[in-house]
Protein backbone atom coordinates (compact mmCIF):
# COMPACT_ATOMS: atom_id res chain seq x y z
CA UNK A 1 0.00 0.00 0.00
CA UNK A 2 1.37 3.41 -0.95
CA UNK A 3 2.39 5.65 1.95
CA UNK A 4 -0.15 8.36 1.14
CA UNK A 5 -2.99 5.81 0.96
CA UNK A 6 -1.81 4.16 4.20
CA UNK A 7 -1.76 7.43 6.15
CA UNK A 8 -5.17 8.40 4.80
CA UNK A 9 -6.49 4.98 5.89
CA UNK A 10 -4.82 5.30 9.30
CA UNK A 11 -6.47 8.67 9.84
CA UNK A 12 -9.86 7.34 8.74
CA UNK A 13 -9.61 4.29 11.03
CA UNK A 14 -8.62 6.36 14.06
CA UNK A 15 -11.23 9.08 13.55
CA UNK A 16 -14.03 6.59 12.85
CA UNK A 17 -12.94 4.56 15.89
CA UNK A 18 -12.72 7.44 18.38
CA UNK A 19 -16.03 9.12 17.52
CA UNK A 20 -19.11 8.34 19.62
CA UNK A 21 -20.94 5.17 18.74
CA UNK A 22 -22.45 2.13 20.45
CA UNK A 23 -19.07 0.54 21.33
CA UNK A 24 -17.59 3.68 22.82
CA UNK A 25 -20.72 4.66 24.74
CA UNK A 26 -20.98 1.15 26.17
CA UNK A 27 -17.28 1.19 27.11
CA UNK A 28 -17.64 4.54 28.85
CA UNK A 29 -20.69 3.32 30.77
CA UNK A 30 -18.83 0.15 31.75
CA UNK A 31 -15.84 2.23 32.87
CA UNK A 32 -18.17 4.28 35.08
CA UNK A 33 -19.90 1.27 36.61
CA UNK A 34 -17.05 -1.22 36.88
CA UNK A 35 -13.76 0.68 36.50
CA UNK A 36 -11.14 0.42 33.78
CA UNK A 37 -9.61 -2.91 34.85
CA UNK A 38 -12.93 -4.78 34.91
CA UNK A 39 -13.82 -3.20 31.53
CA UNK A 40 -10.65 -4.51 29.85
CA UNK A 41 -12.22 -7.82 28.67
CA UNK A 42 -15.04 -5.78 27.08
CA UNK A 43 -12.47 -3.51 25.40
CA UNK A 44 -10.42 -6.45 24.13
CA UNK A 45 -13.57 -8.11 22.81
CA UNK A 46 -14.34 -4.96 20.82
CA UNK A 47 -10.80 -4.81 19.43
CA UNK A 48 -10.43 -8.48 18.47
CA UNK A 49 -14.05 -8.94 17.39
CA UNK A 50 -14.00 -5.92 15.13
CA UNK A 51 -10.65 -6.84 13.58
CA UNK A 52 -11.93 -10.33 12.76
CA UNK A 53 -15.18 -8.92 11.36
CA UNK A 54 -13.35 -6.49 9.05
CA UNK A 55 -11.08 -9.27 7.78
CA UNK A 56 -13.94 -11.72 7.18
CA UNK A 57 -16.08 -9.11 5.44
CA UNK A 58 -13.10 -8.13 3.28
CA UNK A 59 -12.30 -11.75 2.39
CA UNK A 60 -15.69 -12.69 1.06
CA UNK A 61 -18.37 -12.73 3.70
CA UNK A 62 -20.06 -10.11 1.55
CA UNK A 63 -20.77 -12.93 -0.93
CA UNK A 64 -23.06 -14.52 1.67
CA UNK A 65 -24.97 -11.26 2.03
CA UNK A 66 -25.27 -11.07 -1.76
CA UNK A 67 -26.84 -14.56 -1.82
CA UNK A 68 -29.08 -13.93 1.21
CA UNK A 69 -29.88 -10.21 0.96
CA UNK A 70 -32.32 -10.29 3.90
CA UNK A 71 -29.58 -11.38 6.31
CA UNK A 72 -27.78 -8.05 6.69
CA UNK A 73 -30.93 -5.94 7.31
CA UNK A 74 -32.11 -8.59 9.81
CA UNK A 75 -28.78 -8.35 11.66
CA UNK A 76 -29.02 -4.57 11.70
CA UNK A 77 -32.55 -4.63 13.11
CA UNK A 78 -31.56 -7.20 15.72
CA UNK A 79 -28.63 -4.98 16.64
CA UNK A 80 -30.94 -1.98 16.93
CA UNK A 81 -33.29 -3.89 19.22
CA UNK A 82 -30.36 -5.06 21.37
CA UNK A 83 -29.03 -1.50 21.68
CA UNK A 84 -32.46 -0.21 22.67
CA UNK A 85 -32.57 -2.88 25.38
CA UNK A 86 -29.09 -1.80 26.57
CA UNK A 87 -30.22 1.84 26.55
CA UNK A 88 -33.22 0.91 28.70
CA UNK A 89 -30.93 -0.90 31.17
CA UNK A 90 -28.58 2.08 31.34
CA UNK A 91 -31.46 4.52 31.84
CA UNK A 92 -32.78 2.46 34.75
CA UNK A 93 -29.44 1.79 36.44
CA UNK A 94 -28.58 3.43 39.72
CA UNK A 95 -25.47 5.21 40.98
CA UNK A 96 -22.06 3.61 40.52
CA UNK A 97 -22.11 1.53 43.72
CA UNK A 98 -25.54 0.09 43.00
CA UNK A 99 -24.80 -0.74 39.36
CA UNK A 100 -21.49 -2.42 40.15
CA UNK A 101 -23.04 -4.57 42.90
CA UNK A 102 -26.04 -5.65 40.79
CA UNK A 103 -24.37 -6.61 37.52
CA UNK A 104 -21.23 -7.55 35.67
CA UNK A 105 -19.45 -5.89 32.76
CA UNK A 106 -19.89 -7.22 29.24
CA UNK A 107 -17.25 -9.90 28.69
CA UNK A 108 -14.81 -10.57 25.87
CA UNK A 109 -17.03 -12.91 23.84
CA UNK A 110 -20.17 -10.82 24.27
CA UNK A 111 -18.34 -7.70 23.08
CA UNK A 112 -16.78 -9.60 20.16
CA UNK A 113 -20.16 -10.99 19.10
CA UNK A 114 -21.75 -7.53 19.38
CA UNK A 115 -19.57 -6.29 16.50
CA UNK A 116 -21.67 -8.31 14.04
CA UNK A 117 -24.86 -6.42 14.96
CA UNK A 118 -23.34 -2.97 15.48
CA UNK A 119 -24.62 -0.70 12.66
CA UNK A 120 -21.81 1.85 13.05
CA UNK A 121 -19.25 -0.97 12.86
CA UNK A 122 -20.66 -2.21 9.55
CA UNK A 123 -20.61 1.28 8.06
CA UNK A 124 -17.01 1.82 9.20
CA UNK A 125 -15.83 -1.57 7.92
CA UNK A 126 -17.47 -1.30 4.51
CA UNK A 127 -16.34 2.31 4.08
CA UNK A 128 -12.71 1.49 4.90
CA UNK A 129 -12.64 -1.61 2.73
CA UNK A 130 -14.22 0.02 -0.31
CA UNK A 131 -12.07 3.14 -0.01
CA UNK A 132 -8.66 1.63 0.76
CA UNK A 133 -8.55 -2.12 0.10
CA UNK A 134 -9.38 -1.80 -3.60
CA UNK A 135 -6.12 0.07 -4.26
CA UNK A 136 -3.34 -2.23 -5.61
CA UNK A 137 -3.28 -5.73 -4.00
CA UNK A 138 -6.77 -6.27 -2.56
CA UNK A 139 -6.07 -9.28 -0.28
CA UNK A 140 -3.00 -7.67 1.27
CA UNK A 141 -4.85 -4.39 1.75
CA UNK A 142 -7.76 -6.13 3.52
CA UNK A 143 -5.18 -7.32 6.06
CA UNK A 144 -3.76 -3.79 6.29
CA UNK A 145 -7.21 -2.35 7.01
CA UNK A 146 -8.02 -5.03 9.62
CA UNK A 147 -4.64 -4.71 11.34
CA UNK A 148 -4.86 -0.92 11.31
CA UNK A 149 -8.18 -1.10 13.13
CA UNK A 150 -6.58 -3.55 15.59
CA UNK A 151 -3.75 -1.09 16.34
CA UNK A 152 -5.83 2.08 16.62
CA UNK A 153 -8.73 0.50 18.54
CA UNK A 154 -7.03 0.41 21.93
CA UNK A 155 -6.28 4.15 22.10
CA UNK A 156 -9.43 5.24 20.26
CA UNK A 157 -11.88 3.14 22.27
CA UNK A 158 -9.77 2.70 25.41
CA UNK A 159 -9.95 6.44 26.05
CA UNK A 160 -13.76 6.09 26.45
CA UNK A 161 -13.40 3.36 29.08
CA UNK A 162 -10.75 5.46 30.88
CA UNK A 163 -12.98 8.53 30.72
CA UNK A 164 -15.82 6.57 32.29
CA UNK A 165 -13.54 5.18 35.02
CA UNK A 166 -12.34 8.70 35.83
CA UNK A 167 -15.94 9.76 36.54
CA UNK A 168 -16.72 6.94 39.01
CA UNK A 169 -16.42 9.04 42.15
CA UNK A 170 -18.69 11.83 40.90
CA UNK A 171 -21.25 9.35 39.60
CA UNK A 172 -21.59 7.65 42.99
CA UNK A 173 -23.88 10.61 43.77
CA UNK A 174 -27.46 9.70 42.70
CA UNK A 175 -28.19 13.33 41.75
CA UNK A 176 -25.35 13.22 39.20
CA UNK A 177 -25.73 9.56 38.19
CA UNK A 178 -29.39 9.82 37.17
CA UNK A 179 -28.97 12.53 34.50
CA UNK A 180 -25.73 10.89 33.31
CA UNK A 181 -27.42 7.50 32.86
CA UNK A 182 -30.36 9.08 31.05
CA UNK A 183 -28.00 11.00 28.75
CA UNK A 184 -25.94 7.88 27.96
CA UNK A 185 -29.12 5.90 27.28
CA UNK A 186 -30.43 8.63 24.96
CA UNK A 187 -27.10 8.81 23.09
CA UNK A 188 -26.98 5.04 22.68
CA UNK A 189 -30.56 4.99 21.39
CA UNK A 190 -29.78 7.90 19.03
CA UNK A 191 -26.75 6.05 17.65
CA UNK A 192 -29.06 3.55 15.94
CA UNK A 193 -30.91 6.21 13.90
CA UNK A 194 -28.96 5.28 10.72
CA UNK A 195 -30.54 1.81 10.87
CA UNK A 196 -34.00 3.31 10.49
CA UNK A 197 -32.95 5.73 7.74
CA UNK A 198 -31.87 3.01 5.28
Amino acid sequence: MRADVFFAMLTFCFVSGVTPGPNNLMLMTSGVNFGFRRTLPHLMGVIVGYTVMVALVGFGLTAIFARVPALLPAMRWFGAAYMLWLAWKIAHSGPVGESASRGAPLGFFGAAAFQWINPKGWVMALSALTAYAVVDDYARNVLFVALTYFVVAFPSSGVWAALGASMRRALANPRIARPFNLTMAALLAASIIPVFME
